[in-house]
């Protein structure tokens, strides 16, 4: 069967190439998360997009603050960009999204998959959301399903539904490159765990040898690293051609078989991200914090014996 979204988004690719309208990339790094936040802007209108933030959340106090934040919006102001969309690959489960601050002081709409709210219903049976609790999707500004379009600036963007890792994973390709959220780490540390409710390994293979399918110099944009054995520095960009040739865990050439039994017997030995409890009940909001209670207090649950 033909993929038609696919052949779009590797024409779109091979267009941008070639007419040089690719867009500029800029990366803040959070070392105590290992995330990767990317503003991506159409040079020529300066309009941007900033994907997959981080609100700072200190646990043994419950305190958050807005640090990583801040210095995204310095460096937006500072060039000058007007930011259109704040973009969300998934709802992560290793840190918490800072996009309502980010919509606060930058404007934009908060974008994610419409499998979100696949994810809604799952999570709110684990942390017994009330009834109030919206499980549309609603919190978010808009919903984006596989082959969706829209412009970053004068640039396109193709969103890609990339499911395994979590339900509702898009990668977004803008120009020349794609972000991948975390369905894809750098070649020498391999791919995502699939041991989340609602991952699949077997889904994520297919859907990581969809994007392999996309032009060998098509940029890749990482959401994490955490530094594989024998390297010293963080790295978040790479290319389908060094991902198809060398990831370590599904490079060409690895079977579904094989990828879904290493997948499953590693996931087996993983321990729970250290933020996960915080980061879900957060990120399945949008960002927002619980609705405060009758003390004025927002409050995160901690499911015993459950997860």
């Amino acid at each position: 069967m033909t993929d038609s979204v696919l052949v779009q988004a590797i024409q779109q690719v091979e267009t941008a190439r070639a007419s040089g309208r690719v867009p500029v990339v800029k990366t803040f790094f959070d070392e105590p998360t290992f995330t990767a936040t990317h503003v991506v802007h159409d040079p020529a209108t300066m309009r941007a997009a900033i994907i997959d933030s981080v609100l700072d959340f200190d646990q043994p106090s419950g305190r958050t603050s807005t640090a990583s934040a801040e210095a995204v919006v310095t460096y937006v102001r500072e060039q000058g960009l007007g930011v259109d969309w704040i973009i969300e690959t998934h709802a992560h489960a290793d840190h918490l999204s800072a996009a309502p601050f980010l919509k606060g002081q930058l404007g934009g709409a908060v974008v994610i998959g419409a499998a979100i709210t696949t994810v809604q219903q799952t999570f709110a049976k684990v942390f017994n959301e009330p009834d109030s609790f919206a499980r549309d999707g609603s919190q978010f500004d808009r919903l984006m399903g596989d082959g969706e379009q829209f412009m970053l600036g004068d640039i396109p963007v193709i969103a890609l539904h990339v499911p395994g890792h979590t339900p509702a994973c898009l990668a977004y390709v803008i120009g020349d490159a794609v972000f991948v959220g975390d369905t894809l780490f750098m070649p020498d540390y391999g791919t995502a765990r699939c041991d989340f409710p609602g991952g699949d390994a077997r889904t994520l293979y297919r859907s990581i040898r969809r994007l392999m399918e996309l032009p060998g110099e098509t940029r890749v944009f990482l959401c994490h690293d955490y530094l594989a054995p024998g390297r010293t520095d963080y790295v978040w960009e790479t290319t389908i051609a060094a991902e198809r040739e060398g990831n370590i865990q599904v490079h060409q050439g690895i079977s579904e078989d094989a990828f879904v039994t290493m997948r499953e017997a590693r996931d087996a030995t993983l321990a729970m991200p250290r933020l996960i409890l915080p980061s879900v009940q957060v990120n399945i909001r949008a960002g927002h914090l619980p609705e405060p209670e009758a003390n004025g207090v927002s409050y995160l649950k901690l499911p015993l014996n459950l997860l």
